[in-house]
């Protein structure tokens, strides 16, 4: 059994134990053994960073690019194992895995271009013979907290615009799902960046996490993961003058019109709810359909549902995968029963499946006849469980999909362009999506929500250059 330790300042390190990286497939299959790091590892991490970061922000930009590029171009080669990697330690399909490693190496292609186009701003002073420049530099040394659903690709999108920018890096993987982590933690310490310029220290987040947090040496955090903890790391981030960005949560709603096609409503709508398992935080949990359609919505749901396939992740012929965790699993079943202790009707699926192997497995589930202040349609449940909404018109869905302390990401189904555009403006989202799922982005525009799912600057495109930068104005006399 192979033994994977943390890097820090170029070199590999072992912690003072290891944990079995299972897959949750096939618990029999244990991928390997991954160092589980402490507080003296942070502390390292942080000490080599620190001393990289001088040289490192400074640095040209064309070694920056190059040596993103150089990343890319390995990650996208490597796709299919890295992807069968993916597949095999979270539980997404192969295919999934291979898509989500092939964004990873597209992240890093489009910082290495980003390297090159850092702009700024030359002005006239309102006082005479005085002129003014913008700049952009880096932050300094960044902390990246990541979790367990998308392990490739929200690693590089933290990661990439870091290193563009002149950023010196600390990376904590979650902890159930470290092996996609250190694949590509590999392959960057391989690419001519400085050693200490990128760290990576693997183990249990109220250890390393915490460590990073607090530890004085960390100018930023971006952290994407629970509400519950990110409200917490933004508490400790404020009283410690870090600068802080949060991707948390979301319940985020698919409303389908009686104008809908229904063919497409309920094609997106299984893809935005179950597939990935649910486990997106743009997944569709709350199907919000106006009561013409309705019956009619519930009817094709339940024949669609019924031809997905559960089975193992790099099955041929697999449409959805385990759950990613014992624990996961836990919850989503507990949901089920307070679902049915609510009232609402238990449409589809639901149940525990028992396959050839022994893995977290459970098929989709469907509740229909729910009311919006269920429990159900207002906590996070992130599994394969929907539920469907019935409301009377496009005024009451807008207001239902509203109503809600998240606003990640939000969908309508209908051939309207009257209520297409007004709900583009009105969804009080941070992405909006008309008859495509809702989970599901471009690695080249901004990501990220608005009340309880997101805090701070955008993700992903040049909108990270607002986290990942700090401004600086230079006054000038002729």
């Amino acid at each position: 059994m192979q033994n994977f330790d943390n890097l820090i300042g170029g070199e590999w390190r072992a912690g003072s134990s290891y944990s079995p990286n299972l897959n949750p497939s096939n618990l029999a299959d244990v991928l390997g053994q991954y160092t589980q790091g402490d507080a003296s590892h942070v502390e390292a991490a942080v000490a080599a960073a620190t001393a990289a970061f001088p040289a490192w922000a400074t640095s040209g930009i064309q070694a920056r690019s190059d040596a993103l590029d150089k990343i890319g171009t390995e990650i996208l080669a490597r796709k299919e194992e890295l992807g069968t990697l993916l597949a095999r330690e979270e539980g997404k399909t192969k295919a999934e895995g291979i898509g989500e490693a092939t964004r990873a190496g597209q992240i890093f292609k489009f910082f290495a271009g980003e390297c090159l186009r850092l702009s700024g701003e030359v002005l006239p002073s309102v006082r005479p013979n005085i002129g003014v420049e913008i700049t952009r530099e880096p932050v300094g040394v960044v902390g990246l907290i990541t979790p367990w659903n998308f392990p490739i690709a929200i690693p590089a999108w933290k990661i990439a615009p870091a290193l563009a920018f002149g950023n010196c890096v600390v990376l904590k993987p979650a902890d159930l799902v470290p092996g996609s982590a250190w694949a590509l933690s590999e392959i960057i310490h391989r690419s001519g960046i400085p050693a200490g310029v990128f760290n990576l220290v693997m183990g249990r987040g109220s250890v390393i996490g915490n460590a990073l947090v607090n530890h004085p040496g960390i100018h930023a955090i971006s952290f994407t993961g629970s509400v519950g903890v990110g409200r917490n790391i933004a508490i400790q981030c404020v009283t410690n003058h870090k600068k802080v960005q949060l991707e948390m949560g979301g319940k985020n709603p698919q409303v389908i019109l009686d104008d809908a096609d229904l063919a497409q409503a309920v094609e997106l709508s299984v893809q935005s709810a179950f597939y990935s398992t649910g486990q997106r935080c743009t997944a569709s949990s709350r199907l919000i359909v106006t009561e013409g359609i309705y019956p009619k919505f519930i009817e094709a749901m339940k024949a669609r549902m019924a031809k997905i396939k559960v089975g193992d992740a790099l099955a041929q012929g697999t449409d959805i995968g385990p759950v990613s965790s014992k624990s996961q699993l836990d919850q989503d079943m507990e949901y089920i029963a307070i679902g049915k202790g609510e009232g609402a009707t238990l449409a589809a699926g639901g149940e525990l499946l028992k396959l050839e192997t022994d893995g977290y497995y459970m098929s989709p589930a469907l509740f229909s006849e729910t009311a919006a202040a269920m429990r159900i349609n207002k906590e996070e449940i992130f599994g394969p469980v929907a539920s469907v909404i019935r409301v009377k018109n496009y005024e009451e869905a807008l207001a239902t999909a509203n109503d809600t302390e998240f606003g990640l990401s939000a969908g309508i189904a209908t051939t309207s362009l009257k209520y297409a555009t007004h709900f583009k403006r009105h969804s009080q989202a941070g992405m909006v999506m008309v008859n495509l799922p809702t989970a599901g982005v471009d690695y080249h525009v901004p990501f990220g929500g608005r009340k309880g799912s997101s805090y701070g600057p955008r993700e992903q495109g040049k909108y990270a250059q607002e986290f990942f930068t700090t401004v600086k104005t230079a006054y000038t006399l002729a």
